[in-house]
């Protein structure tokens, strides 16, 4: 097993979580002033309803994770959820946000299943006058206009933190490396990608990319990616691999043990320290990853959308903080993984 070179200060996800309500920015909300709520009975606590469109329920472990959080926070706040998941299916949530806007909402929640299909959705809440926050991937930049702010990873940044864990690993040392994205269209694979490319070819020259697939967040289809991979440039010429995140990592490294090659020999990093990508951590198979809290993902999604809705202060973009995990701080309970 490699020894890291990366000194890492463990950040505390629990104490960021207050940051919604003490921001030090409001967010733009011309244009969608909220609805004022009705009266529970419960002390007077005003409620509010709030469509939620998400791609994942609990049919996938971070949706199972995000959703208690996020149920607590509402119930907490007031707030009449109605959930719904459309399984990374663009024409689904496209319906979904056409049922959600019929409903008039004080206010809809979206978290995109494909980045570059939701414009019609946001232009057509903006029409009925319905804000919307967005939470986990954010919309595109031309999209920005359309939404009051966004909550959860910084997910550019995570390709960075992936990237320099690359670079400092590599130590000058000249690889070549192979590299698994996301689902195609999806906000988040791109921005990763963007961020682990961009960082690459600013910092260390000494690593060249010599093939990318996309891995569609999927163990089994990052197999076959890296196996194909593989054949294409050579396997005596890889000398790492970066994935999206850890299911896919996970693929990769099966892909290269079906090979004959001990993953240990490669400098291999990823994004989500999952319960499936800690444990290669610890064995060594996987150098580095980066921590992502789906509970801070949930519930912060409904704090920020409930500082919307009263005019409390927020910031526009509320990033989860994102925490290197090596092989020196992969068992502190700070990052545990919870999905």
């Amino acid at each position: 097993m490699r020894t890291s070179r990366i000194t890492l200060s463990a950040i505390g996800i629990a104490a960021a979580a207050g940051l919604v309500l003490s921001g030090c920015a409001n967010g733009d909300t011309d244009g969608a002033a909220p609805a004022p709520g009705g009266d529970t009975g419960n002390g007077g606590q005003e409620t509010f309803e709030v469509y939620a469109l998400l791609p994942q329920g609990t049919d996938q472990p971070y949706g199972t994770t995000y959703r208690p959080p996020m149920q607590a926070a509402a119930d907490e706040l007031g707030i009449n959820l109605t959930i719904t998941n459309s399984q990374y299916d663009a024409d689904r949530q496209a319906s979904e946000c056409e049922v959600a806007v019929a409903a008039q909402p004080d206010l809809i929640i979206l978290w995109p299943a494909v980045g570059d299909t939701i414009r019609p959705c946001l232009t057509a809440a903006q029409a009925a006058g319905i804000p919307v926050t967005v939470t986990n991937s954010d919309v595109n930049p031309e999209d920005k206009d359309l939404i009051q702010a966004y909550s959860g990873p910084d997910t550019y940044g995570q390709g960075v933190s992936s990237a320099e864990m690359m670079c400092d690993f590599a130590a000058g040392e000249e690889i070549g490396i192979l590299v698994v994205n996301g689902l195609t269209g999806n906000s988040t694979a791109i921005n990763r990608n963007a961020g682990f490319v961009d960082t690459i070819e600013a910092n260390c020259p000494n690593v060249t990319i010599l093939a990318e697939q996309p891995g569609n967040w999927n163990k089994d289809d990052s197999q076959i990616a890296v196996s194909e991979m593989l054949t294409a440039v050579g396997p005596e010429n890889v000398g790492g691999i970066y994935a999206a995140d850890d299911t896919m990592v996970a693929g990769a490294i099966d892909a290269l043990k079906a090979r004959g090659i001990d993953p240990a020999d490669l400098i291999i990093t990823s994004i989500g320290n999952t319960f499936l990508g800690n444990p290669l951590v610890v064995s060594g198979e996987l150098d580095g990853t980066v921590f992502q809290s789906s509970s801070w993902d949930g519930e912060n999604a409904v704090r920020l959308a409930h500082a919307v809705l009263t005019g409390a202060p927020f910031e526009a973009e509320l990033f989860m903080p994102s925490v290197k995990v090596t092989a020196e701080n992969a068992s502190d309970p700070s990052v545990a993984p919870e999905w």
